[in-house]
């Protein structure tokens, strides 16, 4: 591990003196190249150099120990335990960092929310999701854009498509997917009694056509008028895009856009999403019925969180974290659920490799 260390270091000092290469400086291509590399090596540089501190601090202190005067000496002695201790916290660290990435992590995302189970109030709670997501999004000062709606006479959804652009935004969301589950009174109750619905969440990486290739003859698009306010607004010209992806029978629609070339290449970002995703699960389950990518199986069937409205409560049942501040969840407050689950995932990966997380 220390040897791997030194080389990413060499390498980290390599990549700092070339991107001060006037060469380099004046082909903005490579340079944005490097200083990706360089951004990707800064984390764990750093964390290296502090364990270096730590350690060259510790032989001091333990050099102490010699000292003649008892004062000193337990001064000494404190300070050794002090700095074994945060060596072996950034020792851990430097495991976790060393583990191979996920090379999705740092992609933007497709994100699909659907009312599932519970009518009227399942497409409210859609709604409730949805702005939960891009208030998160906001706090991580991602951009968010409505790719697909289709709202409910209430004001929710039954279905709502956005894309969600920003650095490391399917690093963090990916723990998302799976079905959500609220408890409260709906407003169509008129006796007060607390009903169960639930609502579906699927985070897609966004890919490159090339990595996805989609036959144009396996393609089927439909275009009609988009839905929405009438008046001046209303859409005399058909805009709206539907593709019906034949092999596979999925269906896209986009209506976001005010043209039919941009709601198409809308609706074709989303399709590849889906069969890049479909692929990917494929595969996984052929390797190993038993790995998953995310926490949890990451099935849709399963239940990752509720929230509970008359007790104030949120609970993610894959890692057993309840919180009592539920307006503040719903508010885009998820880095507390966000961070437990990357900190499972990363001892899960840690032992799977033989270290034991602390």
């Amino acid at each position: 591990m220390w040897e791997k260390l030194e080389g990413i270091e060499d390498r980290y000092e390599e990549i700092t003196q070339r991107m001060a290469d006037p060469e380099i400086v004046t082909d903005p291509a490579r340079l944005a190249e490097l200083a990706r590399e360089h951004a990707e090596l800064e984390e764990v540089v750093t964390v290296y150099r502090q364990y270096r501190q730590a350690q060259a601090e510790l032989a001091e202190a333990e050099s102490l120990l010699e000292d003649g005067d008892p004062e000193m000496r337990e001064l000494a002695e404190a300070e050794i335990v002090r700095l074994q201790e945060r060596m072996a916290d950034l020792e851990q660290q430097l495991r976790y960092l060393l583990l191979p990435r996920d090379p999705r992590d740092q992609r933007d995302v497709i994100m699909e929310i659907r009312a599932g189970a519970g009518g009227e109030e399942a497409g409210l709670f859609a709604a409730d999701l949805y702005r939960m997501y891009t208030r998160y999004a906001e706090r991580q000062g991602w951009q968010t854009e409505l790719l697909s709606a289709h709202p409910t006479d209430l004001g929710g959804f039954k279905e709502v498509i956005f894309e969600i652009r920003g650095r490391g935004a399917f690093s963090r969301l990916k723990f998302e997917s799976g079905v959500h589950r609220v408890q409260r009174v709906p407003i169509t109750e008129s006796s007060g009694r607390i009903h169960t619905s639930t609502a579906t969440v699927a985070v897609l990486p966004e890919v490159d056509e090339v990595e996805v290739y989609i036959d144009p003859n396996d393609i089927e698009m439909e275009v009609y008028r988009s839905s929405g306010p009438g008046g001046q607004h209303m859409q005399k010209n058909a805009t709206a895009v539907r593709l019906i992806h034949k092999p596979t029978g999925m269906v896209v629609t986009c209506e976001s856009e005010r043209s039919q070339t941009q709601n198409r290449a809308r609706a074709m970002a989303i399709l590849r999403a889906r069969l890049y995703e479909m692929e990917r699960e494929k595969q996984e389950t052929e390797i190993a019925e038993a790995r998953r990518a995310q926490v949890g199986t990451g099935e849709r069937s399963e239940k990752i969180r509720t929230y509970n409205f008359p007790q104030n409560r949120v609970t993610d049942h894959r890692i057993g974290l309840t919180l009592y501040r539920l307006p503040d969840v719903l508010d885009g407050d998820l880095d507390p659920f966000i961070d437990e689950l990357i900190a499972q995932e990363q001892a899960e990966r840690l032992q799977a490799v033989g270290f034991e997380a602390r």
